[in-house]
């Protein structure tokens, strides 16, 4: 027989239908085993009786068990349906079971456990729903960007991820073993390249892995993410990549909401508040707010919370936009603006709180591109492969990076990014916690 989703058995009352999946619980009565099965479409209730020929192997069958079961779809009796949940009408009077799989299981799947435990059992816990949903939203939210991007006329290219070199000349690279001894790195951000493509094609985007070897142990910090990257050529200056963003995250937004609605109010998310128009906050501006210090160059994690506050109360808004950050704290490719020097065009977005996306307009004149990587201390002939792409002409551009990692733990309301990251890589862990003992 072919296999039925159990999605489709609604389909099917009345007849007979084949599936395939895992038991989520199982519920021995003595005489009868009820079970819920569930396969990647859905879940349903399915209950061996007293006399079925699949009684003896129903009583071996224990929770993560794979399995595949024959059976009549029926309609529950009135009392017992149960229109909150899918399938709640029918139920599985399964005739034959047979076990695909056995399982050992460290704890019941979706157990409230601390986050060490979870992670380190991932190949376990991210079969749990709320994994699952996490992960299913997260591919939602690049699947929207994407979207967004192309329906602007972006085009989506591939960024390497072994480079020669750290493309912010700041961020701490992972070296890598190359050809005859040769220096290379893992790549720390995808900006220069993205940079050169805009001068091929005006418009373009990415969605690629980045590696950063800072020795951060936080709940906002990895060590491998997944950025959404797009830049684009022809700008008046900042408040054009600034518009686009806005236009994408309101996309993303908007994607989440209409394909994930139920499933956001069941974990309890808040609404999230989305304007006509992102409020913008110059740097010294948000510090005025804070009552904190000017003369910082950035801002702390407190204070991006608290302008949450502020956005959310002013403005009903979870995105508010910091521009006009100092120079000297920027990378060498980050634009000034005329009219108030020693500040850059240059933006953070700010999402519930968190720094989800920073950009800005870029220098594109070669002579000063050279003279700001002096400036920095960098060599301009390290970088000449990237500088070619200016001597040979191009246009006014910028752009921005998002973290997807990020931006999924601030929508979900998660307290640590590791949870919107199906593998982690921080400080202490690869796959598993590393050990700190000389071996």
């Amino acid at each position: 027989m072919e296999r039925t989703l159990i999605k489709d058995l609604g389909q099917k009352v009345g007849e007979k239908a084949f599936i395939q999946g895992s038991v989520s619980v199982r519920r021995d009565q003595g005489k009868m085993v009820f079970f819920d099965f569930r396969d990647r479409s859905g879940s349903v209730q399915g209950v061996v009786l007293p006399k079925s020929e699949a009684i003896e192997t129903a009583k071996e069958v224990r929770s993560e068990y794979v399995v595949s079961a024959e059976g009549t779809v029926n309609k529950r009796p009135d009392k017992n349906v149960n229109l909150d949940v899918q399938n709640g009408d029918i139920e599985l009077e399964v005739h034959s079971i047979n076990i695909l799989s056995k399982a050992e299981i460290p704890f019941e799947l979706g157990s409230d456990v601390n986050l060490d435990t979870y992670l380190d059992h991932l190949p376990f816990t991210l079969r749990s729903e709320k994994s699952k949903n996490i992960f299913k939203i997260q591919a939602t939210i690049a699947e929207a960007f994407r979207e967004a991007m192309r329906g602007r006329d972006f085009i989506e290219f591939q960024t390497p991820s072994i480079v020669g070199g750290d493309a912010e000349g700041g961020a701490a690279a992972f070296k890598v073993d190359y050809y005859y001894d040769q220096k290379a790195f893992l790549a720390t951000s995808p900006q220069l390249y993205k940079q050169m493509m805009a001068g091929v094609f005006e418009r373009v985007f990415t969605v690629c892995k980045i590696f950063r070897g800072e020795k951060h142990a936080t709940t906002r910090h990895l060590s491998e993410a997944v950025c959404m990257d797009f830049e684009m050529t022809f700008i008046k200056d900042h408040t054009d990549v600034m518009n686009m963003l806005e236009h994408v995250m309101k996309h993303i937004v908007a994607k989440v909401i209409e394909k994930h609605g139920d499933t956001l109010q069941n974990m309890g998310v808040e609404m999230l508040l989305v304007p006509e128009k992102f409020p913008v906050l110059k740097l010294r501006e948000a510090q005025e707010i804070l009552g904190v210090s000017q003369s910082e160059p950035d801002l702390e994690p407190e204070h991006e919370r608290a302008l949450w506050e502020w956005a959310k109360k002013e403005h009903n808004s979870d995105f508010v936009f910091v521009t006009h950050f100092p120079l000297s704290k920027r990378p060498f490719y980050t634009y000034e603006d005329e009219e108030d020097r020693g500040y850059t065009k240059y933006f953070d977005l700010l999402f519930r709180g968190l720094e989800i996306n920073s950009g800005g307009q870029r220098v594109h004149d070669y002579r000063e591109l050279v003279e700001r990587i002096k400036g920095k201390g960098l060599d301009p002939e390290k970088f000449s492969f990237y500088l070619e792409a200016f001597k040979v002409g191009m246009p006014p551009h910028g752009g921005s990076s998002t973290g997807l990692e990020r931006m999924t733990a601030r929508l979900l309301d998660l307290h640590n990014v590791k949870e919107a990251t199906l593998f982690p890589r921080d400080l202490n862990r690869i796959d598993s916690l590393l050990s700190t003992d000389e071996k």
